[in-house]
């Protein structure tokens, strides 16, 4: 039995896969996986490992990512991975920058080792549209530098799950500053979508 927590600290799971690909069901796979745990604003806890797929991938994912079929062969197994983050998520919410992304291939993986979420999904790229609607665009690398936030490196997993916690906790600050809300609880913002 994996680790079992109660959502009451207002806790909320940040993360992001990077992928051999746009689609599980075409067969496409995980190969990195980077989470961060922020609890009352700040990061706690975090996850990243690289995920061998069993498969090659091809050059412009390398070139995208920077992640090398030479790295994923010395990687863990993504079964032996995602049964750590199954544990790693415990019940906390979760949130993505295009979650339905993310979504697919999470629960894709996790059905690999027979698991199955039932956690609610949050997704920061719907929910800045609505509160940052003159931004140029809404990809995380834009919202990032139009609100000013710390840079790391896009198209890696650790580093993109900091960014969309960042980019999360900026969008309930702005709301709470122009609303004068006391908080903003996830399911407020997932209402936002």
């Amino acid at each position: 039995m994996g680790i079992v927590r109660k959502n009451n600290d207002n806790g909320i799971v940040f993360l992001d896969f990077e992928t051999s690909g746009m689609s599980p069901e075409q067969g496409d796979r995980a190969i990195e996986i980077g989470a961060v745990l922020i609890k009352n604003g700040a990061i706690v806890d975090h996850f990243q490992s690289l995920m061998n797929p069993g498969m090659r991938i091809n050059t412009f994912i390398e070139d995208f990512t920077g992640i090398s079929n030479e790295m994923l062969l010395e990687a863990p197994a993504a079964e032996e991975v995602m049964g750590q983050f199954f544990e790693f998520i415990a019940d906390y919410p979760l949130v993505a920058h295009n979650a339905a992304f993310d979504q697919r291939f999470l629960d894709a993986e996790l059905g690999r080792i027979s698991k199955e979420r039932d956690q609610n999904f949050g997704c920061s790229l719907l929910i800045s549209r609505r509160v940052y609607p003159d931004a140029p665009d809404h990809k995380l690398e834009t919202l990032i530098r139009y609100k000013g936030l710390s840079v790391g490196t896009f198209h890696r997993a650790l580093a993109d799950s900091e960014m969309t916690a960042r980019l999360w906790l900026q969008m309930v600050a702005d709301l709470q500053e122009t609303y004068g809300l006391k908080e903003v609880p996830f399911e407020l913002m997932q209402q936002l979508e």
